[in-house]
C-alpha cells in the first residue's frame, strides 16, 4: 500500500472523528476498507505477483495440451487417469502439480514481502505515523495474503476446469470411491477443493508473515518461507519421521482427495483445516507480538 493512501485515510478518519465528537459529544468508530483495498491493490498490482499468477494459470494449460497430444493413458496419479473421461479432473491434476513447489513459492513471495518490503523501502514508519494501529495493519496484511492464497488456488482450478472441458469430454464420470457423478457435481467438489488448498496455503502465509516481521530484507523472508515449506514436504516424505509428520505444515495438503469420495471422508479434512488454523493462530500471534515491539523509527 502507498503511504499517500494511508495518510489520506488517516486524515479523513481524524476529521470524521472530530466531527462526530462535536455533534454527539462522544466518538464513534467508523469502519473503513480503504486500508485493505489499498493493500489488495498493492499485492495484485505488483508485476512479480502477476507473473506468479500467470505461471500458475499456465500449468493446467501445459498439462491439458500434453495429455491431448499424447492420448489416453492409465499411468500416473488417479486424477490424471480420469482427465480423458471428464475434463474437469484436469483442475484436480493441476492442483496436485502446483502444490509441491509453485503454489507455496508464490505465497512465500507475497507473504515474505508483506512487512519487510515496507521496512526496506522506508515506508513502514510512515504507515504507522497515521492513525493506523499496528494490530490493524498486521491484520490487513494477513488478510491480503489469505486473499492471494484463495485467488491463486481458485485461478488454477478455474483454468484447469475450463481447459479440461474444452479439450476433453464433459460427461459423467466416477469419483475416487467409484461413485458415478455428473460434471456439475464434480465442479461443486472442485470449489471445495480450491478453498481447502487455499486454507493450507494460508498457513504458509502466516509463517511468511512472521519471517517478514523478523527481517528487513524481503528476499531473505521469501527464501526462508519457501524453504520452510519445501523442508516440510521433504520431512513428510520420510517414513521414519512419521511421529512428527502430523505437525508439519504440508502434511494435510493432499488430503483434499477425500472431497472426491462419496460420502466425503471428513476426518482428514477437519484435521487439515485445524492444522491450518493452528499455524495461522500461532505464527500470527508471534508476528503480532514481535511487530508490537518492533522499532521502526530508523
Amino acid at each position: 500500500m502507498s503511504a499517500a493512501d494511508l495518510v489520506a485515510d488517516g486524515v479523513a478518519g481524524v476529521a470524521g472523528h472530530a466531527a462526530r465528537v462535536a455533534v454527539t459529544g462522544r466518538p464513534r468508530r467508523r469502519v473503513s476498507t480503504r486500508l485493505l483495498r489499498s493493500e489488495l491493490g498493492l499485492v495484485f498490482g505488483r508485476r512479480r505477483n502477476q507473473l506468479a499468477l500467470v505461471v500458475l494459470a499456465g500449468v493446467p494449460i501445459l498439462i491439458g495440451t500434453a495429455l491431448k497430444l499424447s492420448g489416453p493413458s492409465t499411468e500416473g496419479p488417479a486424477f490424471f487417469a480420469r482427465i480423458t473421461h471428464n475434463g474437469a479432473f484436469l483442475a484436480f491434476a493441476s492442483l496436485v502439480a502446483v502444490l509441491p513447489l509453485f503454489l507455496p513459492l508464490a505465497v512465500s513471495v507475497v507473504a515474505g514481502d508483506a512487512v519487510s518490503g515496507e521496512a526496506q523501502s522506508g515506508t513502514l514508519r510512515y504507515l504507522l505515523a497515521v492513525p493506523v494501529g499496528r494490530t490493524r495493519l498486521l491484520v490487513v496484511k494477513y488478510t491480503a495474503i489469505v486473499t492471494f492464497c484463495l485467488a491463486s488456488t481458485v485461478l488454477v482450478a478455474a483454468v484447469g476446469a475450463a481447459v479440461g472441458l474444452l479439450l476433453f469430454p464433459a460427461g459423467s464420470t466416477t469419483l475416487l470411491s467409484a461413485t458415478p457423478v455428473s460434471t456439475a457435481a464434480v465442479l461443486g467438489r472442485l470449489l471445495l477443493v480450491a478453498l481447502y488448498v487455499g486454507a493450507g496455503m494460508a498457513a504458509v502465509g502466516a509463517i511468511g508473515l512472521l519471517v517478514s516481521v523478523l527481517t528487513e530484507t524481503p528476499v531473505a523472508a521469501m527464501a526462508t518461507t519457501a524453504g520452510v515449506a519445501v523442508l516440510s514436504e521433504v520431512l513428510d516424505a520420510i517414513p521414519q519421521l512419521h511421529a512428527i509428520q502430523p505437525y508439519l505444515v504440508s502434511h494435510y495438503w493432499l488430503q483434499f482427495g477425500d472431497l472426491l469420495r462419496d460420502p466425503i471422508a471428513t476426518t482428514g479434512l477437519m484435521q487439515g483445516l485445524a492444522a491450518a488454523a493452528a499455524y495461522a493462530a500461532i505464527f500470527g500471534s508471534l508476528a503480532w507480538a514481535r511487530f508490537g515491539g518492533k522499532d521502526v523509527s530508523g
